[in-house]
């Protein structure tokens, strides 16, 4: 069942930005969703994470239904899409959410932004090492985005991939996400975001090692969140999180795949209140 939330836009720089916003008090809260994704990632959390924070979820320049300008969308360039949507919407600091993408994004703001940054949710995050799903590899053949186009089938079978429990993607998920990947230039601009990050061999080197190589000096307080039957980025990442992070927690959601925000709403939702608590 859908629970959407008004739809609000505004200019970050020349990007027309979709995002939801809803909460009064607490610590801010930005929500970042993955690959070919939307603010819909989140519509099980949200309301629930503002009962107690001021929470923030956007659609990525380059996603959903922001704006998509041709580009490169290297983590860097996303993340200083994020630090100008903080500064558009006066906001200091934040407890950053990545889920895949948007975790890689949020490693990456830690780094490049650290005084903007207070606490790191890390579900399931790009960044960690090279492997990730064939489907996401395979998208980096030359010609991909003139040989294919979204389709229906396509849709349902990379949101199944995204959960152990394929029953949690209804038809109404499926519409929702064909409609938003066919929105116009979402196929190409996702293409592209693609193979700005990925290549045939999984995650680029220069993408992941920027980051392994500097988690170090990433000192905010880090949940990292991850499923067991991760069919997308594997649970040996999340230890690379934990090895490399100075203080982070990890929690392992049993029967569950990429979507642990989805698929395990509540307890999701309950550890990171928890976690903002403390």
């Amino acid at each position: 069942m859908f629970k959407t939330l008004p739809d609000q836009y505004v200019q970050v720089g020349q990007i027309n930005t979709r995002y939801w916003a809803v909460g009064e008090k607490g610590t801010t809260v930005i929500l970042l969703h993955g690959i070919g994704s939307s603010i819909e990632t989140w519509m099980y959390n949200i309301s629930v994470l503002a009962q107690h924070h001021r929470v923030y979820a956007i659609d990525l320049v380059g996603a959903g239904r922001s704006d998509k300008p041709p580009t490169t969308y290297s983590l860097t360039y996303l993340a200083e899409f994020v630090k100008d949507f903080m500064d558009t919407m006066n906001i200091e600091s934040a407890c950053l959410v990545g889920s895949s993408l948007g975790g890689g994004v949020v490693l990456q703001f830690a780094l490049n932004f650290p005084q903007k940054v207070e606490k790191l949710v890390l579900v399931s995050s790009l960044g960690l090492g090279q492997e990730i799903t064939l489907s996401l590899r395979l998208a980096t053949l030359p010609f991909v985005d003139k040989l294919f186009k979204p389709s229906r089938i396509g849709t349902a079978l990379l949101l199944k991939q995204s959960v152990f429990d394929p029953t949690v993607i209804t038809n109404e998920w499926i519409e929702f996400y064909y409609q938003i990947a066919t929105l116009p230039r979402a196929w190409e601009t996702l293409v592209k975001l693609i193979n700005t990050n990925i290549d045939l061999f999984g995650v680029r080197t220069e993408i992941y090692h920027t980051i392994i190589d500097k988690l170090a000096t990433i000192t905010a307080p880090t949940l990292v969140l991850w499923g067991r039957q991760d069919r997308i980025l594997p649970i040996a990442h999340a230890y690379v999180a934990i090895k490399g992070l100075p203080n982070a927690n990890l929690h392992i959601f049993d029967s569950c795949g990429h979507w642990s925000q989805v698929e395990h709403s509540a307890e999701f939702n309950r550890l990171i209140l928890e976690f903002l608590a403390n």
